[in-house]
């Protein structure tokens, strides 16, 4: 037994072994915290029953039957993919023309980095807090400001057609200076020679960003694309606090929906809220493999 344990000492001691010992952290924490709470839900999804635990009975697929016929789940998906849709190509845009304005290393241009990233470590909770004050149709500063010039009062989170561009457009601005520092340290990473062998072909600025830039920041961009994405299709802090879900539930989300079904509202239908949420999940699941996909054939081309 001794030498058993020896062996099995001396295996893992060799320093090509050291690299398990420092990921066995992170997989403990990722099995823990991810993969037991996702088999939990994939299990309970299948169950009817409350956020008591009372009367648990198995109910097969029955939770996922009842989506297709769920006029609110497909609102909720709707308005979840109209955000997505508009929110992520429109914070990727502003972050990589904020990172080409501000990616040389001027004393102005470093205060400018620092301020356009500060909104992303704020809470989304307290920008949409801040955001409802000064676009209140009431009280709102903002509000006031445009009446002041000449235009309506406007409810911005409280029109059924403005209450969604207003909040894809807070999100861009709390989240696009997160994006575009990452855009550019992958800006700082192309060797300056090929922007100068560029130059000695005559190639100006915008022939130099589409045939340069953007083919070398393809895996920092696939990134950004891919978790803005994540972000965009899990929207809730800033639908809670700003809207709740209305006017007429044109802001519901789908992780909004998922707590109003579970933990909100009786009869807290855990099994059902467990269902939207598998369906949520197997959806940027698909969305996520296929961008994945994507950008790896665009990196393999652009390397060939």
């Amino acid at each position: 037994m001794e030498h058993l344990w020896q062996t099995v000492r001396a295996s893992w001691s060799k320093p090509e072994r050291a690299a398990y010992w420092f990921i066995a952290p992170s997989m403990i924490f990722l099995f823990v915290f991810t993969l037991v709470p996702l088999a939990a839900t994939v299990g309970i999804s299948l169950m009817r029953m409350d956020i008591f635990l009372s009367g648990a009975e198995f109910n097969g697929l029955g939770h996922y039957q009842r989506l297709f016929g769920d006029a609110r789940f497909w609102n909720a998906l709707v308005n979840t993919l109209y955000f997505a849709a508009l929110e992520v190509p429109l914070q990727i845009g502003v972050s990589l023309l904020a990172a080409l304005l501000v990616s040389q290393n001027t004393r102005f241009r470093k205060f400018a980095r620092s301020a356009l990233f500060l909104p992303s470590v704020c809470s989304l909770t307290a920008i949409g807090i801040m955001w409802s004050f000064l676009l209140d149709p009431q009280t709102g500063l903002y509000v006031h400001y445009l009446t002041e010039l000449g235009l309506p009062r406007l409810g911005f989170l409280r029109d059924p057609d403005m209450a969604m561009p207003t909040l894809i457009l807070i999100t861009v601005w709390r989240s696009f200076g997160y994006t575009m520092v990452i855009l550019i340290a992958a800006i700082h990473a192309i060797p300056e020679t090929y922007y100068e062998a560029a130059q000695l072909d005559g190639a100006g600025r915008l022939r130099q960003f589409w045939s340069i830039t953007v083919p070398l920041i393809v895996p920092a961009l696939g990134f950004c694309v891919i978790t803005a994405l994540i972000a965009a299709l899990q929207v809730f802090d800033q639908i809670f606090v700003t809207t709740q879900g209305g006017p007429l539930r044109r802001t519901e989300s789908l992780v909004l929906y998922i707590y109003n079904t579970g933990f909100r509202s009786a009869p807290y239908d855990l099994g059902y809220s467990s269902a939207i949420s598998v369906a949520l999940f197997v959806l940027v699941l698909i969305a996520v493999l296929s961008l994945y996909r994507y950008f790896l054939r665009r990196e393999t081309s652009d390397v060939r």
